[in-house]
């Protein structure tokens, strides 16, 4: 079985960086599925997003999720990354990069890996709004609930 990369990062990293590491060598690889979350603006309300965790419980979650996404979907390859700390408009948030033979398989484990990313792996998210005042604590939504729910076997 694959072992999948898992790192959580305190500042910017590349996806193409990794995208080129997760290939390197490989001529197995037909399919490579990168997405890449990005910090929204919110209509220019928003100065940044400040994601908290406690290290190693939100790596060992998202391990835990990377682990079942390679028994459901023959992966050549897995890489999760996710930031935590100030995160500003237009920085990457996270990365999922699922490498398979058929591209099926790699959409299918991509979409799996961030339905459960945004609603199992143990982040806090407050906003810090451009206009100084407090944003808040970001609340769970019911969407991305949904969602994840289509994966339960």
């Amino acid at each position: 079985m694959v072992a999948p990369t898992v790192r959580l990062c305190a500042g910017p990293f590349d996806a193409a960086r990794e995208e080129a590491l997760l290939l390197q060598g490989r001529t197995d690889i037909g399919a490579l599925v990168c997405f890449t979350g990005l910090c929204r603006d919110e209509a220019g309300t928003l100065a940044a997003l400040e994601l908290e965790h406690y290290p190693g419980m939100a790596e060992s979650e998202i391990a835990a999720i990377a682990a079942d996404a390679l028994t459901r979907w023959p992966l050549q390859g897995l890489t999760v990354l996710h930031r935590y700390g100030l995160i500003r408009p237009g920085e990457k948030i996270v990365l999922v990069a699922a490498a398979a033979r058929h591209r099926g398989e790699a959409f299918a484990a991509a979409e799996f890996l961030m339905d459960y990313l945004k609603t199992r792996a143990p982040f806090w998210k407050k906003e810090h709004r451009a206009d100084g005042r407090e944003g808040g604590w970001v609340e769970a939504k019911a969407s991305d609930d949904a969602a994840a729910e289509r994966w339960q076997e």
